[in-house]
């Protein structure tokens, strides 16, 4: 099972990973690394986090089709994908349907970063920052949901929650780690300040 589309609790997170929460860079003089704010840039960005989720959960119906009847419901009054499976007779399929969306959402951005392209659009960035805030996300407060994936993972014996934090969390950390280390996602999480500090943030057209 999966909780479908909690867009607010998400959102926050993939805000967290990607500095959007945090007080904005004080803007300078124009630079070569510059990344500068086109006048869509949000919506462009919000439409990559967005395509991100629809990936996850996409993925997980995919998977439903192929093992299982995927059924469209409800918990607590949020939209809720059901795997149709019987997680207590096939724990197997049940951990297949539970694990796709992540690893869906982790082979995408690690197609992004791999294949060669003209990077750090903000429709990528947006896909990014949503990968690695849905990790951090099932990782620590949607960890022990009712609807969780990696509480389901957990309970089907496919891998334990530190196993799922140890593979998940390794992979959005070597993420983040290359993002930060490209040029082409300049600013995207962090920049240096004059006196040697860090500001936490994303910078638009400034140093």
């Amino acid at each position: 099972m999966l909780r479908f589309f909690p867009f607010v609790r998400r959102i926050v997170w993939i805000g967290f990973a990607a500095g959007l929460i945090a007080r904005p860079a004080t803007v300078h003089a124009q630079s070569r690394d510059s990344v500068v704010l086109s006048p869509n840039y949000w919506q462009k960005l919000t439409l990559g986090a967005v395509t991100s989720i629809l990936l996850h959960e996409s993925a997980h119906i995919a998977v439903a089709l192929v093992v299982g009847s995927p059924q469209f419901g409800f918990d607590k009054l949020r939209p809720t994908i059901y795997s149709g499976i019987d997680s207590h007779l096939e724990p197997h399929k049940q951990y297949l349907f539970s694990v796709a969306g992540l690893a869906m959402q982790s082979a995408v951005d690690e197609a992004i970063l791999d294949i060669p392209h003209h990077r750090g659009s903000a429709f990528e960035r947006g896909v990014l920052g949503a990968g690695i805030g849905t990790t951090l996300f099932y990782l620590t407060i949607g960890r022990r949901g009712s609807v969780s994936d990696i509480e389901y993972i957990a309970r089907t014996h496919g891998m334990t929650r530190a196993q799922s934090t140890l593979v998940f969390g390794s992979i959005a950390t070597l993420h983040t780690f290359r993002i930060a280390r490209d040029p082409s996602y300049a600013n995207f999480f962090a920049r240096a300040r004059a006196d040697g500090g860090m500001e936490v943030g994303i910078n638009f057209g400034g140093r």
